[in-house]
This record gives structure tokens, C-alpha cells and sequence, in this order.
């Protein structure tokens, strides 16, 4: 009563929403398959993860390869290895603000991709599936030589990789965002994290939920509820609005 507007809401700012549509786009190039053209979306549910898990290194190795196989990078090409996890105390940066730990690394090896697994993060499976998820996404851009590292949106873009693949619900639900990393978008004033933060996951997963005509998603119960609501907020926004430059095919700009 009091003429309160309810109209639909970007859950990103301006310059994240430029970014994930122009990345999305982009990645529409270098990709012919992904969710957004009906590979499956990837849940954490038997039907997608059968193999019995226990923790122990084989059990990490095969659901590395799995994982693989959802990425579309061969297992063969992969050597996992294992952070030790020896330093038991946190890092601060000059400003004092917590540097994170690293749950896993990537680099090239010489005739293997290396992706390195914090031995902490075995006794969650499903942590460790976006870990490795985002690991191999950077065999896809860094690896593959579609990016260079140096690039300003390296881990961002390795991040919305995943998204792309199917598997964004595994980061969604554990998303990095620390303090100590925030910069800001090129030639704004607006904090950039350094990976993707809950409303970009949102606003991402939203688009896949548009391409898939889905605007009550099943999947969103696979998300916890800080994450869904971001996704929702993303769905409204784009069902109502259908303002992105990156549009399903069967939306017309």
C-alpha cells in the first residue's frame, strides 16, 4: 500500500553483470559442449558419483577422473599430487587481512598437467569435486593456451568455467571470497574479488536456468540457501527482464 516497486533486481553490479555476460559469451566460442547446450548439469547425487568414497588417496584419484570426464579433460593427462598440510597457522597480507589457503594448485608439468589436492579437503567429497573442478578448468584455459595467466580475471574466468561445464552448484555452495583479495573492476571504482563471489554464482547459474527455459529449477535444492536465494533473485531478473547481452537462442534480444 504504501507503492513499494517490486521490480526485479540484478543480484550483481554493473560491472560483474558485464563481465559474466561477455565471459559467458566468450566461452560459447572456445566450448561446442556445455550445460548451457545440453550437456547435463552435474548434481551431487549417486546418479553423477557412484563410486564408493573412504578418503584414502585411490578413492580422490578416482573421483578426479570422474570429474575429468564431466570437464572433458582426459584423465591420462592429469598427475593428482597432495599438499601437505604442515602449516598449521594462517598468513595475514601487510593490511593484516587473512591470506587463504590453497585447497588445490595447478601447474604444467612436462608431459602431465599437475593439479595438486590439499590432503585437509578428503573428507569432503563434494568440497573437493569443485576444487578439482576449478583445478582442471585451468587446464582447459591455461593448459589448452586460450588465456594467458597473467590476465586480470584469470581465476575469476576459470571459476565461470566451471559454471559452463555444469558443475557450478559444487562452487556455489563453497565459494572464495577473502578481503585480503578484493581489487577493483578495470577503470571502475567497484570491488572485484579475486573468485567469483555468491551473487556472481547467482547471476551465472541464473543464465543456465534461462538457457534451460527452467525459471523453478529442480536443481536449486541442491544449493544452500545463501546460494539459492542469489539464484533466484538471478532467475527473476532475467525471466522478467531479459536484460543480458548473452540470451538463449530462443529469447530474442
Amino acid at each position: 500500500m504504501f507503492g513499494w516497486s517490486s521490480k526485479p533486481i540484478c543480484p550483481v553490479d554493473r560491472a560483474a553483470k558485464v563481465w559474466i555476460e561477455e565471459r559467458l559469451d566468450w566461452l560459447t566460442g572456445e566450448f561446442r559442449q556445455s550445460a548451457f547446450a545440453g550437456e547435463p548439469l552435474v548434481l551431487p547425487t549417486p546418479e553423477f558419483f557412484p563410486d564408493p568414497y573412504d578418503s584414502t588417496d585411490s578413492a580422490v584419484r578416482a573421483l578426479l577422473d570422474r570429474v575429468c570426464g564431466y570437464m572433458g579433460v582426459s584423465p591420462s593427462l592429469v598427475d593428482l599430487r597432495f599438499i601437505k598440510d604442515s602449516q598449521k597457522f594462517w598468513l595475514v597480507n601487510d593490511s593484516g587481512k587473512v591470506l587463504p589457503p590453497a585447497a588445490g594448485t595447478y601447474e604444467e608439468g612436462e608431459s602431465q598437467f599437475v593439479v595438486r589436492i590439499a590432503k585437509s579437503g578428503q573428507d569432503d567429497p563434494m568440497g573437493l569435486v569443485g576444487t578439482m573442478a576449478h583445478e582442471l578448468a585451468h587446464v582447459l584455459l591455461l593448459g589448452e593456451n586460450r588465456i594467458d595467466g597473467d590476465i586480470f580475471d584469470n581465476e575469476l574466468l576459470t571459476d565461470l568455467t566451471v559454471v559452463f561445464h555444469g558443475m557450478g552448484i559444487f562452487l556455489a555452495n563453497t565459494p572464495r571470497v577473502w578481503e585480503s583479495q578484493l581489487t577493483y573492476w578495470p577503470g571502475t571504482q567497484l570491488y572485484k574479488t579475486e573468485y567469483m563471489s555468491p551473487p556472481m554464482f547467482g547471476y551465472a547459474l541464473a543464465h543456465l536456468a534461462w538457457f534451460r527455459d527452467e525459471p523453478k529449477p529442480t536443481w536449486a535444492k541442491r544449493l544452500n540457501a545463501g546460494a539459492r536465494g542469489n539464484l533466484k533473485q538471478g532467475i527473476r531478473y532475467l525471466f522478467e527482464t531479459g536484460d543480458s547481452a548473452f540470451y538463449p537462442p530462443h529469447h530474442l534480444p
